[in-house]
């Protein structure tokens, strides 16, 4: 069996996705098996295996980190919110149903067999396993029964890394009492104190390491520096949501919808000189940008009818009117259409008109799509004539179906009318030909040329994961972790 070793954090967002795909792409380098573990992933951001399973798109970074083709061992419960106090509930990859949180956490001691079971199947596999913890360990009205942080690493013996965010302030409260939070036995298991995103001279904190191990009786295995490399985000709070990139010749506007899903989708557009990427969440934020993207939901009807009443529905429509290229990915696509039904109550039931740019009707059912696909652009009128024959690839996972009249947009299905256009496939612009099309066909509209190169995402994802690993393992103390590797609990 595996060897294996955890990180924990003291809240959300303290960069524990990242510094486990560091720590699986150093253990690689070095020359192990690795493979990256959740065991329960609460995230909007999702991505689809070779064989049809739905993970966490943070477990898909990581074991692309790891050099191992993503499976759903790795990720075995995928809770995705379809409103405040309710989740789709995936398990083995495979949507289980959908739970109120209150019925969620009174069955989730029943899915310990299926945790258990992915994790020894995965750790038969591999040398170590890089187990990634939630939120934080001590939310104390939460932690009985607890699965994902100190429960899973009593169950399956694995020391642990406590991960705080120095960025966000008062790091030697969020260790040191998260510390004091647990209980004597899992402060036992806690065998270091990462302290993450640190900004300036690392020298001038010496003595805050002195104070963290003096008052914690634990060794400090790193103090990792704010790292400016661009990986995709999973978690609601990624900045990306709150800031623009960069002030661009080309601004595209993405549309915020309160149950966004699959937001990496726009990432690669950010690559590119002279392109600003901005969310879009207000009307009046909106202006008159040079491309739309409506985003994927995991609530379609529900965030339809947010943008009637935020208004942006009409400022939308009226960008649409004044030329604006607008272009939807699945819950977007549909939002799109004349119509979207759920009679089955598969989401949130009721019937919606879209925003009415494509001719196309949408019906959801009780079967989801789960699949990796690939294929090349249709000939199409109007802006998005300019991936005529253009190659994509990319995955697609939705409960509708959507009947269209009319050609498609694509070999995999899709629209297009005027400067309209949408389609099932998450990732469709990670393709550099995608990307790169679209970029030089904004500039020649404003009359410019784009000189730079397009940018195909795998590529400049993998050459980022190597500088994150190069920068991890500058800061971490690696004879530390291969020690506590080796020792265990």
């Amino acid at each position: 069996m595996a060897k294996n070793i955890m990180l924990q954090g003291t809240m959300s967002n303290v960069g524990k996705s990242f510094l486990t795909a560091a720590l699986c792409r150093i253990l690689r380098q070095d020359g192990y098996s690795v493979a990256p573990f959740k065991s329960q992933n609460m995230a909007l951001n999702s991505f689809i295996t070779p064989d049809g399973a739905e993970i966490g798109r943070a477990q898909a970074l990581q074991a692309e980190a790891a050099g191992i083709v993503p499976s759903a061992l790795m990720n075995p419960i995928l809770l995705k919110p379809t409103t405040d106090v309710g989740s789709q509930v995936i398990v083995n990859g495979r949507v289980r149903g959908n739970m109120r949180a209150a019925e969620y956490f009174r069955r989730k001691k029943e899915l310990i067999p299926d945790i258990i079971s992915a994790y020894n199947k995965l750790s038969e596999k591999h040398d170590i396993i890089v187990i990634e913890g939630a939120g934080s360990p001590v939310e104390l009205n939460l932690k009985a029964d607890d699965i994902v942080n100190m429960g899973l690493a009593e169950l399956v013996s694995s020391p642990v890394l406590l991960v705080g965010d120095i960025d966000r302030g008062g790091v030697f409260a969020q260790l040191i009492g998260t510390l004091e939070l647990l209980e004597k036995n899992e402060q036992d298991k806690v065998k270091g104190l990462v302290v993450n995103k640190f900004r300036g001279d690392i020298s001038l904190f010496q003595n805050g390491i002195d104070i963290l191990e003096q008052r914690s009786d634990k060794k400090v295995t790193g103090v990792i520096p704010y790292i400016s490399c661009d990986l995709e985000d999973e978690d609601s709070l990624s900045e990306k949501l709150i800031k623009k990139n960069a002030d661009g010749i080309i601004d595209i506007a993405v549309i915020h919808l309160p149950k966004i899903s699959n937001f990496t989708d726009m990432d690669v557009f950010r690559q590119y000189d002279g392109v600003s990427v901005r969310y879009v969440s207000r009307a009046a934020e909106l202006g008159v940008p040079d491309l739309i993207i409506i985003p994927g939901t995991k609530s379609t009807i529900a965030d339809m009818k947010w943008l009637c009443e935020s208004g942006l529905d009409e400022k939308i429509k009226a960008c649409f009117k004044a030329d604006v290229p607008i272009f939807g990915i699945c819950g977007g696509y549909q939002i799109m259409g004349k119509t979207i039904s759920d009679p089955t109550g598969s989401e949130c039931s009721g019937s919606i008109h879209g925003l009415g740019f494509l001719d196309c009707d949408t019906v959801f059912s009780k079967e989801k799509r789960q699949t990796q696909t690939k294929g090349r652009f249709c000939s199409a009128e109007g802006f998005f004539s300019c991936l005529s024959g253009a190659e994509f690839y990319g995955y697609e996972v939705h409960m509708g179906v959507t009947e269209c009249s009319g050609g498609s947009l694509n070999t995999q299905g899709g629209s297009f009318s005027s400067n309209a256009a949408g389609c099932y496939v998450h990732g469709i612009f990670d393709s550099a030909e995608v990307s790169g099309r679209l970029v030089r066909a904004l500039f020649r509209r404003k009359g410019l040329k784009y000189s730079g190169e397009a940018v195909d995402r795998r590529r400049y994802r993998d050459i980022q994961l190597d500088l994150l690993a190069e920068n991890v393992r500058k800061y971490i103390n690696m004879e530390l972790v291969y020690r506590i590797i080796e020792e265990g609990v």
